[in-house]
């Protein structure tokens, strides 16, 4: 699976509005016994191409995001 996909498959879960964090992602690339941490370059890379492509949007607390940087959310746009 590729980090792409792990994001769109966690918001394909979740209702509509939801919006999930981009270490869920890593979790779900590292599996079970994995280090998710150290997936969090892709997933952080991920996010920005699809934020590029208008797939996603980001937001910390509420606020929307025009670009990746510090905390932030994963929405289906």
């Amino acid at each position: 699976m590729t980090p792409e996909a792990a994001i769109l498959a966690l918001l394909a879960e979740r209702s509509e509005g939801a919006t999930i964090c981009p270490s869920e992602a890593a979790r779900r690339l590292a599996g079970l016994q994995g280090d998710w941490r150290t997936q969090m370059d892709a997933v952080h890379a991920a996010a920005d191409a699809l934020l590029a492509t208008g797939t996603i949007a980001l937001s910390w607390k509420g606020a929307a995001m025009q670009k990746r940087r510090g905390p932030y959310r994963i929405a289906r746009r």
